[in-house]
């Protein structure tokens, strides 16, 4: 594979540090022919879909790329605002205070995104870098329970563009989240923030129901921690929020195909819940960082249908975490915490660019052109 040309260099520049937030992508729009390329990169992942090629492709091609994209894309036109989609305008503005909120830490570190699938794609955004001096760059997946579909996922597209770049620069990732303290508090925050106006579920016999996304269930016994971390953020959450056992249920959605997945369904609970008579369910996604089709829609719409549809009385779904100032806290504690030991403070930027003219003026008295 060639490498790609390297950008204009000249003596004494001051290398810079990023955090690139990535998170999993979204269609340009609401309409059939954009889902439609944004479903044939995501499904022909090999981590999302780990059927042999030769069996899958022709699924794909012949049957899911032919019916799924009108469908999907009258789920999205009804969540679609005026500034596109939930998700990225969500996960831009995840970037833009994240930035702010470590400078105000004093630190001089860019902040970009990209995404997963679609655009603004992992290799055009560190190829940006690149062309901005940038020489450090720590991942940050905005996935916070690991696991191959997603976080490894990122990973594989990350080292993609490295193979093809000459001067590769320091990388580092954060693997997951999923028991930061910040991250749990702010999940919490965002509970009781909700209950302050509504009332918590368990006094008029309802339930806290937490719903993860799913994955298929041969995954768990192939290694992959997902299901795992998934729990211990669920237990983290309900001892912040003081809650018993009978007080909250953790569940996983967005199943695809016929093949098991993680049990139990949001789907099927949320029935069961309604057709028991629970009055009331409030729900809460943590394992997605910004609102999106599985929450607004999946979630907040359909999963309302099904639960008042069974029997249920009242249906809440609490937003995800998106950029609240506790999340972005929570964002800035973790990208600090995996920034030690480079030289991100902005005294010692300044210190850098001292030492990068006395380097720029030596290099010309040489002879150099730039």
């Amino acid at each position: 594979m060639p490498n790609s040309a390297e950008p204009h260099y000249e003596h004494g520049m001051v290398s810079r540090t990023a955090v690139l937030l990535v998170n999993l992508g979204t269609p340009k729009a609401p309409d059939t022919g954009a889902v439609r390329r944004f479903l044939r990169q995501f499904l022909s992942d090999p981590r999302v879909v780990e059927i042999p090629r030769w069996l899958w492709w022709p699924i794909l091609y012949g049957v899911i790329l032919t019916l799924r994209p009108r469908k999907s894309a009258a789920k999205y036109a009804t969540i679609w605002t005026v500034k596109g989609s939930p998700l990225m305008v969500h996960s831009e503005e995840q970037a833009l205070l994240l930035r702010g909120h470590l400078g105000e830490r004093g630190l001089d570190v860019d902040v970009s995104l990209a995404v997963r699938y679609g655009e603004p794609s992992i290799s055009s955004v560190l190829q940006q870098l690149r062309r901005t001096a940038v020489e450090r760059v720590l991942i940050l997946p905005m996935f916070p329970q690991y696991s191959g579909t997603t976080t490894a996922s990122v990973l594989d597209e990350v080292f993609d563009e490295l193979k093809r770049t000459r001067n590769v620069p320091e990388v580092r990732w954060v693997r997951n989240f999923h028991d930061h303290p910040a991250y749990i508090e702010a999940l919490k925050l965002a509970v009781l923030a909700h209950w302050k106006k509504h009332g918590r579920p368990q006094d008029a016999g309802g339930t806290l129901l937490m719903s993860f996304h799913g994955i298929p269930k041969r995954t768990l016994a192939l290694g992959d921690p997902y299901h795992c971390e998934c729990q211990k953020t669920g237990r983290l959450l309900a001892a912040a929020l003081g809650l018993n056992d009978d007080e909250y249920r953790l569940t996983f959605q967005s199943r695809f195909g016929r093949a098991e997945w993680l049990q139990p369904y949001t789907a099927t609970t949320l029935h069961e819940l309604g057709a028991k008579g629970v009055p009331r369910v409030d729900v809460i996604c943590p394992g997605f960082a910004a609102d999106c089709l599985e929450t607004l829609e999946e979630i907040a719409q359909e999963g309302r249908q099904e639960f008042l549809g069974a029997g249920g009385q009242e249906f809440h779904y609490i937003p995800s975490l998106n950029a609240s100032p506790a999340f972005i806290s929570a964002l800035a504690d973790i990208a600090e915490l995996h920034l030690q030991g480079w030289s991100v403070a902005r005294d010692e930027r300044t210190r850098r660019a001292a030492e990068a003219q006395k380097s720029r003026d030596r290099a010309r008295r040489m002879g150099a052109d730039r």
